[in-house]
């Protein structure tokens, strides 16, 4: 690749407003978990109890990620953004007000931290997919990470501001802080004019949106491939951030100050690393990236383990940090670059959960390594494990993707000869192929490929036959639930998936164009009913290449 780098995302004024207003939004989110949590060890001081407050507070991450991208991607992105921002801000104000009139029980409080947490599910995938909508293709690599940035200062300076603001003021200033935190993220919204492609179809509905999202994942290798590479890295560097506390004390033997400086040192790495990832990807290849990324994590945890000494800990965080934020970003952009944008906001949400489930994950089982043993061989396991991340790129690749052309096709809708809606359905499709026998190997090969794609795109019940009578005559059926599903499984198709098209057409007998049929499926007795109602014209095959 060539050594120059994309323009800074900060030099686009809309970028720069919202990624200030999303640091707020963060610090303030911060606060408010410290005060909650120094809430609850107030109402109800018993382990189970606090825990349930860091529960209530990422549960909802789990649980509405791809729902929430199913949401995003199926409506106006800045009208979710704007109507969740409000509900954190209201939950957030009650939340205050029971606080200070002492009038918060443990499960209200619960309750609240839980509501502001299903707030943040909703938000982020609108907003981590409105990235791509703000910034050119080439600088997203580099605004994905710098999101990572404010994520992570406001992780690292967060718990800090958020105890001195508990201690002077209690829990309900922290609470009125994250409150005020929004006003900054809804006041840039709205103030945002933001240009709404128009539709050319209806919206999907939710559900049938999560089901499209799903199969359109299942059907995609490389997503599927980076999001199992984000589930293993995040498994195997869950060590470190879950054993923290542990470190300081027992590593280090120090306490609050020394838990506070090692948190710091991996946030201050994080930050740093953030800002590479611009030039890194102007030098390198994903999987180079991610290489690196691995190996700090790998060795930052090997030293963690060994080390005894707070200023080399400290040295070792701030590289765990910086590989971390490597790793977690590269991934994201590659799922990002992977996805049209019709369905981005859905592959966010897999790829997140992936990543999140095994961070939760990898957190559970090297807590049963460390009580089991010691936080020494935990680290070192995660260590190990971090270096089987790496040899696992043989058989999950994460491929570059910049360069795919993932903008819509050109389709235009076929005019029936009768009267059809929208809702009218099924609809069986057949195209009709003529191959010359010496390139039955090179067609068979493409439409491995092609059968793909239309699964993908929403297709049912693809198959493709060979005429007995006729063996240069291949013809390929699917079938859609409605005239309305066959317009969108088009429109779905990308310049990328144009191509390929392209290629198949090269290899018919005397560059014949294939000859389509779209068929309605009518039971015999309602178009008897409709044959006493007026003459129908049947339907006539229409010769075309858009399938």
């Amino acid at each position: 690749m060539a050594d120059t780098a994309p323009p800074s995302p900060f030099s686009i004024s809309i970028y720069r407003s919202f990624w200030i207003a999303n640091l707020c939004s963060h610090l303030g989110y911060v606060i408010q978990s410290v005060g909650a949590a120094w809430l609850m060890t107030r109402i109800a001081p018993t382990p189970k109890m606090v825990a349930l407050v860091q529960t209530s507070i990422t549960l909802p991450m789990m649980m509405l990620a791809f729902f929430s991208g199913a949401v995003a991607d199926s409506f106006d992105r800045r009208k979710i953004l704007i109507a969740a921002q409000i509900f954190m801000f209201a939950t957030a104000i009650v939340l205050c007000l029971l606080a200070y009139a002492e009038a918060i029980t443990p499960w209200l409080l619960l309750a609240c931290t839980f509501a502001i947490g299903c707030g943040m599910a909703i938000n982020n995938p609108a907003w981590q997919a409105n990235v791509g909508d703000i910034v050119p293709k080439p600088v997203l690599p580099a605004a994905v990470a710098y999101n990572s940035i404010a994520f992570n200062v406001a992780r690292s300076g967060g718990p800090a501001i958020g105890g001195v603001l508990v201690a002077a003021a209690g829990s309900a200033a922290a609470f009125a802080v994250n409150a005020v935190s929004y006003t900054a993220l809804l006041a840039v919204l709205l103030r945002w004019k933001r240009e709404v492609p128009e539709r050319k179809l209806p919206a999907e509905g939710v559900l049938q949106g999560m089901g499209d999202g799903l199969r359109y994942f299942a059907m995609s290798p490389q997503i599927f491939r980076t999001v199992l590479r984000s589930l293993l890295f995040g498994l195997a560097s869950s060590a470190t951030g879950a054993l923290m506390p542990i470190i300081a004390r027992e590593l280090l033997g120090g306490g609050a100050t020394v838990y506070g400086l090692i948190l710091g040192a991996f946030g201050v790495g994080a930050v740093a690393g953030a800002f590479t990832v611009t030039r890194l990807r102007a030098r390198f290849r994903v999987e180079q990236i991610l290489f690196l990324a691995s190996l700090a994590v790998a060795c930052g945890a090997a030293v963690t383990a060994t080390s005894g000494f707070l200023a080399l800990t400290c040295v070792s965080l701030a590289i765990t940090g910086g590989g971390w934020i490597l790793g977690v970003s590269t991934m994201n952009v590659a799922v990002q670059l992977a996805s049209p944008r019709w369905v981005v906001a859905r592959m966010i949400a897999i790829q997140q959960t992936g990543f999140f489930g095994g961070m939760a994950l990898g957190s559970f089982l090297f807590g049963i390594i460390a009580t089991r043993f010691d936080v020494t061989t935990a680290l070192l396991v995660s260590s190990a494990a971090q270096l089987l991340v790496m040899a696992s790129a043989r058989i999950l690749p994460v491929a570059d993707a910049a360069d795919v052309d993932l903008d819509p096709g050109d389709w235009s809708a076929p005019s029936p000869a009768i009267a059809i809606e929208g809702r009218s359905g099924p609809i069986a499709v057949s195209v009709a192929y003529q191959v010359a026998h010496d390139d039955i190997p090179a067609f068979l090969a493409e439409m491995r490929d092609w059968r793909r794609l239309r699964l993908r795109d929403g297709a049912r019940r693809w198959q493709l036959y060979r005429d007995l009578a006729s063996p240069e005559t291949w013809l390929e059926t699917y079938r859609v639930a409605t005239w309305t599903e066959y317009a969108r499984h088009n429109l779905r198709r990308t310049q990328a998936d144009m191509e390929l098209q392209e290629r198949i057409l090269t290899l018919q007998i005397g560059g014949r164009r294939p000859q389509v049929s779209r068929m309605l499926e009518v039971s015999p007795d309602s178009a008897a009913v409709q044959a006493a109602r007026r003459e129908t014209l049947p339907t006539m095959p229409v010769p075309d290449i858009s399938g």
